[in-house]
C-alpha cells in the first residue's frame, strides 16, 4: 500500500515577511534601551531565549526581547542583529574562511542594531513608541522565503 503525501513542498506558496530595521542614534546597552522603551509603552519587553545560529566553526547567540500587546494580542520581538557571544566548535583550518567570531544576521546592514518582527501578517510597527533622540525611524525591510534570515525567523516563530 502506498503512503500518500500530505503536502508537496514545491506546491506550498511562501509569502514574504516584513521586518523592521532599528538603528540607534547612540551606542547604549540592551538593558538601557529596553528600560527606556518599557517606560513609554504599554508593552513590557523581556529578554527571552537567545536565537542560536549554527555556523561551521562557531555557534552564535543573538539576544531576543519579546512583548505582547494587550489589546491586539500581537507579539513583538526584537532580535539583535549582531551576535553577543560565539562559541567555537572547531578550529578553523581554512585561511580565508568567511566565518569569524562575530556574525550579523543581516550582513549587508551592519549599522542595524535590532531586527523587529511581529506575529501579524501585515505588521504595524508604529504601535511601539520609541525614545526620542535615541532611535532613527524604523525602516521596513522585506524578506523573501529564500533568504536565510526568513528561515531562521520561521523556525523561532
Amino acid at each position: 500500500m502506498e503512503i500518500q503525501k500530505l503536502y508537496d513542498l514545491d506546491d506550498i506558496e511562501f509569502e514574504d515577511i516584513t521586518i523592521g530595521l532599528v538603528r540607534l542614534a547612540k551606542n547604549i546597552p540592551d538593558y538601557e534601551f529596553f528600560y527606556k522603551i518599557n517606560q513609554i509603552n504599554d508593552l513590557t519587553f523581556k529578554r527571552i531565549d537567545d536565537l542560536i545560529f549554527h555556523g561551521s566553526y562557531y555557534d552564535y547567540l543573538f539576544p531576543r526581547f519579546e512583548a505582547y500587546h494587550r489589546f491586539t494580542k500581537t507579539c513583538f520581538t526584537f532580535i539583535s542583529n549582531k551576535s553577543s557571544e560565539s562559541k567555537q566548535k572547531k578550529i578553523q583550518t581554512e585561511l580565508f574562511s568567511e566565518e569569524g567570531n562575530i556574525k550579523f544576521l543581516l550582513n549587508n546592514q551592519a549599522d542595524v542594531e535590532y531586527i523587529l518582527h511581529t506575529s501579524e501578517q501585515f505588521p504595524e510597527f508604529s504601535v511601539i513608541l520609541l525614545p526620542e533622540n535615541l532611535v532613527f525611524p524604523i525602516q521596513d525591510y522585506t524578506l523573501s522565503s529564500d533568504e536565510e534570515l526568513y528561515q531562521i525567523i520561521q523556525y523561532y516563530e
